[in-house]
């Protein structure tokens, strides 16, 4: 035998080994993984004994039954599909500072981990002396195996693809990126994972992960961004990454919030559902713009010449009006009997009361009760100077629901509902005219109210008999928005989004108040009559405008023509 073939023959026994050798890690990772499922299992059935108390057992239960779903381990998928072998010494001739100012190989950043082999798959995997199996993914290390190359190894000295099929390991393949080496696009195992046919719900792309994506993935909390991509660029994927990296990041501080996925219709979440759990996310909210404004049934179907009426953001504004038209000036002074003493608030008192409430800019809601609040307030102070005592809590309920302070309130702040206020609106021509006057022309108001051109909305004598509309539940969304701020999340993703019209926008604006958003869609994709032309726009009615638009310009899913 020649000594090529000898070589040949040597180098294959040593590949054999080698992928023996991560044969049996993978086993034993996926034996741990079993090994940590059991404890949870098992702390989950005991957990009730050891909490203090049914509010401690409750919270407790919850908190394990969502460990144990998190270590869920489907066998067809792949536990780690990547590894890094970090170089014994911090010294790298390829070394140097990174494009985006990070430090290259030779830093101190990575000196800690000379020397070491991580595994990096899917969730943190850790034997019975809690020593690493497998690193998350989204630990802070594991940013190497995306982002280093052979101008910035970053440390690493090979970095190992696995190539798998059907959760067996068949294959693996090394750069050598301290000798100056790298597959990039000639990587047989990255092109076929990338090109791997679509079967069934989408997967994850922790394995496929390219630069530009892992900056968006790994972006911070506090940022909103907006991605731009055509069809295949991975825009989905990247949105939903960065939900599993905030989660993994601020686990705590979104647990509390909650993270958001929106996407067009419940077709698009069914396919994209499995993504989150695959990487060990399990307590993700998803949900349609639909879902999100469904105070009424929609019962109707609307023409588009119409909805679009309803979509355009002057609509807000009109509201706006038509919710502060409702706040009147008091008339006369309020006289309440306790049965032992009768005090009065005089009017110049009341309007003050009712100025000082309306310049606050508080949720209508929130409004009227600060008003009757002030109004106890006032008849307390009073009681407390005539009796030298303050009077017990059950007397100060009983002066907030007097009738004279009843309708006090129903006479300047009266109590108003999200789809009663619509349904007066569109039923009620001179109120109509009133709050768009300036905004909508007559003709548009005619389309709005039913009463010219195509119609869509049923309107009946009470809100409850009204066949609503999609376009409606919007408006009734934007009302109950001005009586009651609702809960936000910490994060929301927004897929699809081209298509949401001006007031949608502001339907996921009011989940997101407080918190971040990523924003994913391809203006080129618009079918909507209001489908946006302008992202900043769209980020503008987000209340997002400071968001920064990031393009994905690689199709890794269409051809190159």
């Amino acid at each position: 035998m020649t000594s090529t073939g000898i070589s040949v023959t040597a180098l294959d026994l040593d590949l054999d080994q080698d992928l023996a050798t991560e044969r049996e890690h993978l086993a034993i990772s996926r034996a741990a993984l079993g090994r940590m499922r059991e404890r949870a299992e098992a702390l989950f059935a005991t957990g009730d004994q050891v909490a203090g108390d049914a509010y401690a057992a409750e919270t407790l239960g919850r908190t394990l039954a969502r460990r144990v779903a998190e270590l869920a381990d489907d066998p067809n998928t792949p536990l780690f599909f990547g590894r890094l072998d970090f170089g014994a010494s911090a010294d790298n001739p390829h070394s140097g500072a990174a494009a985006d100012g990070r430090p290259g190989g030779g830093d101190d950043a990575y000196a800690d981990h000379a020397g070491r082999r991580y595994h990096v798959g899917r969730r943190h995997v850790t034997d019975e002396r809690g020593e690493p199996l497998v690193l998350d993914w989204r630990a802070p290390v594991s940013r190497s195996f995306y982002r280093a190359s052979a101008r910035d190894p970053q440390g690493v000295a090979v970095r190992r693809r696995f190539g798998f099929s059907n959760g067996a390991l068949t294959s693996f393949e090394d750069e050598h990126l301290d000798r100056g080496e790298e597959l990039g696009t000639a990587s047989r195992i990255l092109t076929a994972e990338i090109e791997r046919p679509r079967v069934g719900p989408m997967r994850d792309i922790v394995a496929t992960i390219q630069p530009e994506q892992d900056e968006l993935v790994r972006a911070d909390l506090a940022d909103s961004i907006c991605v731009q991509g055509a069809p295949g660029t991975g825009k989905t994927a990247v949105g939903l990454h960065r939900a599993a990296y905030l989660l993994y990041l601020h686990r705590e501080r979104l647990r509390r919030s909650g993270v958001l996925i929106v996407g067009p219709n419940r077709a698009f979440l069914s396919y994209i559902a499995a993504v989150l759990p695959a990487l060990g996310e399990v307590e993700v909210a998803q949900a349609t713009v639909e879902d999100l404004a469904a105070g009424v049934p929609v019962r109707a179907v609307e023409d588009p010449v119409v909805a679009t009426v309803k979509h355009d953001v002057r609509m807000a504004e009109v509201l706006r009006r038509a919710v502060a038209a409702h706040i009147g000036e008091p008339t006369e002074p309020i006289v309440v009997s306790d049965g032992s003493f009768r005090w009065r608030i005089g009017l110049e008192v009341l309007h003050r009361v009712v100025d000082e409430t309306r310049r606050e800019g508080l949720p209508y809601g929130t409004g009227r009760d600060r008003v009757r609040a002030r109004v106890v307030g006032l008849l307390q102070r009073q009681a407390e100077a005539r009796r030298a005592e303050s009077p017990g809590d059950a007397w100060l309920r009983r002066m907030g629901r007097s009738k004279p302070v009843t309708a006090f309130l129903d006479a300047v702040w009266p109590a108003l509902t999200p789809d009663g206020l619509v349904h007066r609106l569109l039923t009620e021509r001179d109120r109509l005219a009133a709050a768009a006057d300036g905004l909508l022309t007559a003709e548009e108001q005619a389309l709005v109210s039913g009463t010219a051109g195509p119609t869509g909305t049923k309107l009946g004598r009470t809100p409850k008999a009204t066949k609503w509309t999609a376009a409606d539940a919007v408006l009734i969304d934007e009302a109950a928005g001005l009586m009651e701020r609702p809960a936000g999340f910490g994060h929301v993703v927004i897929d699809e989004a081209q298509d949401l019209s001006p007031m949608q926008c502001r339907a996921v604006a009011r989940r997101s108040e407080h918190g971040s958003i990523t924003l994913l869609g391809d203006l080129a994709q618009g079918t909507a009559p209001w489908a946006a032309a302008d992202w900043r726009e769209s980020l503008r009615h987000l209340g997002k405008p400071g968001a920064v638009v990031v393009p994905l310009t690689v199709g890794f899913r269409v051809p190159a023509a």
